[in-house]
């Protein structure tokens, strides 16, 4: 599986390099979310002898779909799971939240994969993993002025190729909605 996940990452990562020159050349923009996910699932031709098609199967695939589905919600063009994470370490992937997502009981944390080895690489990519990583932390503990500030401070990271207004945003607003009304006292940052 580690092959497998590693190439689903080149291959999304190389959809959005040649559709971002695609947009260029025409007039008006494509969009698109990827959602990656790893796991065990059925794949091949399906159904019977009038109706057959290509697909796969499983709660995996289930799973990479509403990770396609969640990334205009958090402003990231692909989306991937905690095992295509895990199997990816070669890969800038930062960590967008820990959810419960529709049919499961366990929450996943979910990650937005932002580039190659270059971008991972980079100072300016691990100062940013570093003070995001500080702030998630900080807003689950409900600490919401330091989680303010280290969020500020995420968006004076610039990386190049890499926009997060969209998930800073969307943070800003949860963090000032818990303020205001704070979650019950057992929650453990689970969206």
């Amino acid at each position: 599986a580690p092959v497998h996940a590693a190439h689903a990452c080149s291959a999304a990562l190389k959809m959005r390099h040649h559709l971002k020159k695609w947009n260029a050349q025409m007039s008006s923009e494509i969009r698109i979310g990827i959602g990656i996910n790893t796991g065990h699932c059925c794949v091949g031709n399906m159904g019977s002898d009038q109706r057959f098609d290509y697909s796969a199967l499983g709660d995996p695939v289930n799973v990479a779909s509403r990770l396609e589905g969640l990334s205009k919600t958090y402003g990231v063009g692909i989306v991937i799971g905690p095992d295509t994470q895990g199997y990816c370490p070669g890969y800038a992937t930062l960590e967008l939240d820990l959810m419960t997502m529709k049919g499961k009981t366990q929450p996943v944390r979910i990650y937005g994969l932002l580039g190659g080895e270059g971008i991972l690489r980079s100072a300016a990519f691990q100062t940013l993993k570093n003070r995001h990583g500080a702030m998630l932390a900080a807003y689950r503990a409900q600490r919401w002025n330091q989680a303010r500030q280290l969020l500020a401070e995420c968006g004076t990271t610039p990386v190049p190729g890499v926009a997060l207004e969209v998930l800073h945003e969307m943070y800003r607003r949860r963090i000032d909605s818990y303020e205001t009304q704070p979650p019950a006292a057992n929650w453990n940052g689970v969206f």
